[in-house]
């Protein structure tokens, strides 16, 4: 836990921003198109990430029940923010801030950050978690998102479309069946994870690049400001309280849960909604504005939960 000086975080944190620039510069001189980018990103890359976590991290019964407890605390965010605000905002709007209520930027953004300031357990620990948030992110939240712009059925349909369920299942056999995979294999799918960071955070940019005013709604942006940095720093705290009273909970597992509060928005919100046609600029605007908000807030809010939890 020593590595939360502002100074230490600040150069990984600026250089993601870099990540949305390059980005931004690559549809502007290149005329980089970002939606094959984000269909690759959602049927091969992170399935392949998620896959390659599981199997080095090796599952275990803790492990998932961490992995389905972020992914019951992320859906019961997402139906709830749905059910309160559907009527307040556009279908299309409604549904990208009902999906993003579920879900932060944990993996792009904030994997970088887990790998500064925890230890190799502790990292173990926030894979897992983010696996029930990304779980989150292609089933329950997709179809949120589908919703607003598919029928039931078409939206069930894209659901069973997404590769990361079946990863996701073949990663679990595979360790059920104790099944290791060749160190070749293992090593040539190492790239995968630096990959899935580059390309999340650089679709933000190139979404950006093909941005107007006339995408700027204020309202979906301070929702989205509002349950990023209000309700899940809250969330996790609360969280991270609530198991501290009933069992003995390591600082690597409350820290982990804690850096899940801080992080922005999903980029994934951009990838969700550019891959089903919801309103992918405006919910760009609003990744950007808690993008550019996270190095000024991530050490001041985790500096003050982890004092306020004990641990710092």
């Amino acid at each position: 836990m020593e590595n939360l000086a502002a100074n230490t975080l600040m150069g990984p944190l600026l250089m993601l921003l870099g990540f949305v620039g390059l980005g931004w510069l690559a549809a502007q001189m290149l005329r980089v198109d970002p939606r094959p980018i984000a269909t690759l990103l959602v049927y091969l890359i992170a399935p392949l990430t998620f896959f390659r976590a599981l199997m080095d991290g090796g599952p275990t019964p803790d492990y998932l029940l961490l992995t389905l407890i972020l992914f019951i605390v992320s859906s019961a965010i997402a139906l709830t923010v749905r059910g309160l605000t559907h009527q307040r905002f556009g279908a299309q709007e409604g549904a990208l801030l009902a999906f993003s209520a579920g879900t932060g930027n944990t993996g792009y953004f904030g994997l970088p950050v887990a790998m500064i300031v925890l230890p190799p357990e502790g990292i173990t620990l926030y894979l897992f978690s983010i696996l029930g948030i990304t779980l989150y992110e292609f089933t329950v939240g997709f179809y949120v998102s589908a919703r607003g712009q598919f029928s039931v059925r078409q939206s069930l349909v894209k659901i069973a479309r997404l590769p990361l369920l079946y990863a996701f299942l073949a990663a679990l056999l595979l360790s059920h069946l104790d099944v290791a995979l060749p160190v070749s294999l293992m090593t040539s799918l190492e790239v995968f994870p630096a990959t899935y960071t580059l390309l999340g955070m650089m679709i933000i940019g190139m979404t950006l690049s093909q941005v107007t005013l006339a995408a700027w709604d204020t309202r979906l942006v301070v929702a989205c400001v509002v349950l990023r940095y209000g309700l899940w720093p809250l969330a996790t705290l609360a969280i991270v309280l609530l198991l501290q009273s009933v069992v003995a909970l390591s600082p690597e597992l409350a820290m982990a849960i804690l850096l899940l509060g801080v992080v922005p928005m999903a980029a994934n919100v951009v990838v969700v909604a550019m891959e089903l046609g919801i309103a992918p600029q405006k919910g760009a605007l609003a990744v950007l504005v808690t993008t550019l908000m996270a190095p000024f807030l991530i050490p001041l809010y985790l500096s003050l939960m982890l004092r306020l939890t004990g641990l710092g």
